[in-house]
């Protein structure tokens, strides 16, 4: 069939009127993905958090919207928090979640994305991906006429960004708030300086040399975005901490290396002590305590760590709503 290319913008409807975002229009479907922060107008991120607010306050009586759906998890890798908040999201809103594991599809070796997106699509409502190469959500997203959602790939988190942004606006709001990032420059990073670039936030990131974020990404962040060496100068005057861990899957080999290059880059109660009084800290999760972070900090009445886990739920509920519905 003719692929005939529509635009959206989302509101209370499902369409409200068509300027905005290009997809794809088959019968009377209509496709978006979420791939990267940047498939998100501001517009799109506001009502994805006020939608998240709305779920999360009446968790247990919202009814199920997307009654019937059925939503594909497709790993390539292990996982704790998106694995778990997709498939009870999935249930609360009153579909069905399977999972199919990198030993079960075998992407890319076994079976090309390309026919795994066309059979799928004839199977299930939406894809869930969770890939070493953002190439492969891509090629996923190309041919699958159904939504596809970036779980985690090398490039950027989308999902876990918009649930941290939504987190600070409740500790926090969002006007005149400055984020600083201690650690790698790695796709968390990458898919917060996208985010706060969108939203106004600044955002100071401390990296070791030769682990900071790509030019291009800086270059498409400046003007909120600034870059440290020293972790103590990124937190004068932030509000938030955050970090990550010193070595993501897929960088093992690298694990001695990088306890070396990462040794002050620590979040520790004097690092916090830099900051604004009243700084509160993030991590996504996994933590390694003891290396980027201490448990002293950890388990601080500062530390918003759980809190930030929880909304993951919340936030990817409402996303599951605006793209399945």
């Amino acid at each position: 069939m003719p692929r005939t290319e529509l635009v959206l913008v989302w509101g209370e409807g499902l369409c409200d009127n068509i300027v905005g975002h290009t997809l794809v229009c088959q019968k009377d479907s209509m496709k978006k993905d979420l791939l990267t922060i940047n498939d998100l107008n501001l517009s799109e991120i506001n009502e994805i958090f006020r939608l998240a607010g709305e779920l999360k306050e009446k968790r247990h009586t919202f009814g199920e919207p997307l009654k019937g759906k059925t939503l594909g998890l497709i790993f390539e890798k292990p996982s704790n928090r998106t694995r778990v908040s997709f498939e009870v999201g999935i249930t609360e809103l009153g579909g069905h979640a399977i999972y199919l594991g990198s030993y079960e599809i075998d992407l890319g070796k076994r079976e090309s994305p390309k026919d795994v997106a066309k059979v799928l699509s004839r199977y299930l409502n939406g894809i869930i991906a969770r890939t070493f190469s953002h190439k492969t959500v891509v090629e996923l997203a190309k041919y699958s006429s159904i939504p596809v959602i970036n779980g985690l790939t090398d490039y950027q988190h989308p999902c876990q960004a918009l649930s941290d942004l939504f987190t600070i606006k409740e500790k926090k709001g969002m006007e005149g708030i400055t984020v600083a990032f201690i650690g790698d420059g790695n796709n968390v990073l990458n898919s917060l300086l996208y985010i706060c670039h969108k939203t106004g936030i600044k955002i100071h990131a401390a990296c070791p040399k030769g682990y900071e974020p790509g030019k291009d990404i800086l270059k498409d962040t400046a003007g909120s975005a600034s870059m440290f060496s020293s972790p103590a100068d990124a937190v004068k005057g932030a509000d938030v901490i955050y970090t990550d861990v010193w070595t993501s899957m897929g960088q093992e080999k690298e694990y001695r290396k990088r306890l070396k290059v990462f040794k002050k880059y620590q979040v520790n109660s004097e690092l916090v002590k830099l900051a604004n009084k009243e700084a509160i800290v993030m991590h996504c999760l996994p933590a390694h305590r003891g290396r980027e972070i201490t448990d002293e900090v950890m388990d601080s009445a500062a530390s918003i760590v759980m809190d930030q886990a929880e909304n993951r739920l919340h936030v990817q509920k409402a996303i599951l709503i605006k793209l399945l519905k």
